[in-house]
């Protein structure tokens, strides 16, 4: 028996050798196979509920059903800043706008502040950006943290954008933006050696973000569908005035409608028509991320990668269509604040999908990533991973949480917005920005018994004692986040002029 012992040992060793030639002669990363890749796939300004998989009665997304049926499917999924460019940069880098420092959409990422996909690539994951940057209007040169970097310079075209690729110079790339963008990043995932190292892409985009152009074999596939403005369009009583006066602007039901209504402001019966031409272009979009969605999965199926992959799908930020009479975002409403996210990786999920309740944040992602992952944590962010959370393992998780935004006067159709969300209520309010007292009602609402907030309470009196303890949570929530001084421009009221042209 000793004999045998000392053999084993013997083999044991040599073996030990074995691999860590092995490793040398892979260049030091035998993990390679065996990490995940990461594919995120973010669409701008989508809808929580622009689903078939969320309950919407015509959108029919079943590559996107898939990625639910077999993943986590996030109900309540909230951006921190309901903007394009905070919102964008949270997701990138697990830190509220104040922190980070991109409070508008004019301001690019900074080249110095870490970032999720900068963390991978320096842990030796290969990684690329193509689609819809979106920070920084006219920048469309490569960003920090990216081998791959292919973008364009603001909001990009639904047909023949012009695209940088890799800092070469801008040349049109014919076709519908959505498919390019695809065709795109299906060449790239081509290109990997997974057995060399794993890989990150990220894809952006531009769809459903307006202006709403379908692709031409989806222009009249809600042809047929009835649509009118929700019911709480004109149910305003009790909202502050601000809200009345957005009707009729750039964000408002009667207004221009993104180019959909030429002849405005138009609080007719008839003008509901072109306010259901806007939302069904606006679905019609959203068709060709399902296509893209199933032509990058069948991808990934082929190279062998699809359960190795961690496969994200998600928006930036919500929109309101027509909801309380206004479209558009920026609002600490539900529609403009939820978004769609949905996580599929078998290691998380081995009895199947699941449906998430709790409440998750753009500022989650990065921390999520990085831990799916087995790379080192982002330090002091404001996100958590939600790993933990999902599998079981720790039942701590938030009940209650900040939402802010700031006034801008390129789109002076909102105030200064700072509300808490928890599991149950929300308190909204409406800071002048000078430390004056707000100037704009607040609002309360019972999200439970009234998920569509359609009462405002903020003014009932058996109510006084919940708007207290809330308004207390929202400071303490703000100071958590280093916000004991909030920084805010000043409100300078709600304005009727269109936004320029060149930022619309």
């Amino acid at each position: 028996m000793p004999e045998f012992s000392s053999l084993i040992r013997r083999f044991c060793s040599a073996s030990a050798a074995v691999v860590c030639l092995a490793v040398c002669l892979l260049g030091g990363d035998l993990r390679a196979a065996e990490r995940p890749n990461v594919v995120l796939v973010l669409c701008d300004d989508i809808r929580w509920d622009a689903l078939s998989c969320a309950g919407h009665p015509h959108l029919k997304t079943p590559h996107i059903d898939r990625l639910a049926s077999e993943g986590l499917y996030f109900e309540n999924m909230f951006c921190t800043t309901s903007l394009c460019s905070p919102s964008r940069a949270s997701i990138l880098s697990g830190l509220y706008a104040h922190a980070h420092g991109i409070t508008n959409n004019f301001t690019d990422y900074p080249a110095e502040l870490a970032s999720f996909p900068r963390t991978l690539q320096s842990d030796g994951y290969r990684t690329a950006y193509i689609g819809k940057w979106h920070m920084g209007e006219q920048n469309d040169e490569p960003r920090p943290g990216f081998d791959t970097f292919i973008t364009h310079k603001g909001q990009g075209k639904y047909f023949d954008t012009e695209f940088n690729i890799d800092g070469q110079g801008a040349r049109v790339v014919p076709g519908y933006y959505t498919t390019v963008v695809t065709d795109m990043a299906i060449d790239w995932l081509g290109k990997q050696d997974v057995e060399q190292k794993p890989f990150m892409l990220m894809l952006g985009q531009k769809a459903p973000h307006s202006f709403y152009f379908p692709e031409p074999k989806y222009e009249h596939s809600f042809d047929d569908v009835e649509i009118n403005y929700p019911h709480s369009s004109f149910q305003l009583e009790d909202k502050p005035q601000w809200i009345r006066q957005r009707l009729k602007t750039w964000h408002g039901i009667y207004g221009p409608l993104f180019d959909w209504r030429k002849e405005f402001p138009d609080d007719s019966a008839e003008g509901v028509m072109d306010f259901a031409r806007m939302v069904r272009a606006y679905w019609g979009t959203i068709l060709s991320v399902d296509d893209s969605v199933g032509r990058l999965v069948a991808k990934l199926e082929q190279m062998g990668q699809l359960d190795n992959t961690v496969f994200v799908f998600m928006g930036d930020n919500g929109l309101l269509e027509g909801e309380h009479g206004m479209v558009d975002k920026r609002t600490a409403h539900e529609a403009s604040i939820r978004v769609p996210m949905i996580i599929r990786y078998p290691r998380l999920t081995p009895e199947g999908g699941k449906r998430v309740p709790q409440q998750v944040l753009t500022v989650d992602v990065a921390p999520t990533i990085l831990d799916l992952c087995g790379v080192s944590p982002l330090k002091n962010i404001h996100g958590r991973s939600v790993r933990r959370m999902v599998t079981g393992e720790s039942k701590d998780w938030r009940t209650g949480w900040l939402y802010y935004y700031n006034y801008e006067k390129q789109f002076p159709y909102t105030p200064n917005v700072r509300a808490l969300r928890t599991d149950r209520w929300k308190l909204i309010r409406y800071p002048h920005g000078d430390g004056s007292p707000d100037r704009h009602m607040a609002e309360l609402y019972d999200l439970q018994a009234d998920p569509g907030e359609r009462h405002n309470l903020i003014k009932h009196p058996e109510h006084q004692q919940t708007v207290k303890q809330l308004a207390a949570q929202l400071v303490q929530v703000m100071n958590d986040l280093g916000l004991e001084e909030d920084p805010m421009p000043l409100d300078e009221g709600i304005g009727q002029e269109l936004p320029d042209e060149a930022i619309r």
